[in-house]
């Protein structure tokens, strides 16, 4: 019985363990920058919609950059490839067009706070309004229709 117990402490030791590491494997959560220079410069005040759609003059790059930028500072949330896990929305299925870019516009501007906790920090407050548009457009390039 004695050695039944020090095995389940020690598995138990070692389950915590893992999981610690798994946790400080899911990296630093300092917001990443993102180099927008080949972007069209969109100044401070935030436009209402997306300018770098597929009309863009330059949109490939902005999709490149898009998907780059949400790899480093959104997909440890809301999942690789932008596929949700469960933690976050999916946000593959964000509305496509002005009514989703207002809604995106609110939330990366103001978050989510829920009791007082922060579920979404203010991203506007670490990335330039032109890397969270290239975020939106790579986003609407990979988007599901329910």
């Amino acid at each position: 019985m004695i050695k039944n117990k020090k095995l389940t402490s020690l598995a138990a030791a070692a389950v915590l363990s893992f999981s610690a590491g798994q946790v400080m494997a899911h990296g630093d959560v300092t917001p990443q920058s993102v180099d927008v220079s080949a972007l069209k410069p969109l100044g401070e005040e935030w436009l209402e919609e997306n300018p770098y759609r597929s009309d863009y003059e330059n949109y490939a790059e902005a999709l490149k950059i898009g998907e780059s930028a949400y790899t480093q500072n959104c997909a440890r949330c809301h999942g690789l490839e932008a596929i949700s896990g469960g933690i976050a929305p999916d946000l593959r299925y964000l509305e496509a067009g002005m009514d989703g870019d207002e809604w995106y516009q609110y939330r990366v501007v103001n978050g989510a706070v829920r009791d007082g906790r922060v579920y979404m920090p203010k991203m506007a407050e670490h990335l330039s309004q032109e890397a969270l548009w290239a975020i939106r457009s790579w986003l609407e390039s990979v988007r599901v229709d329910e």
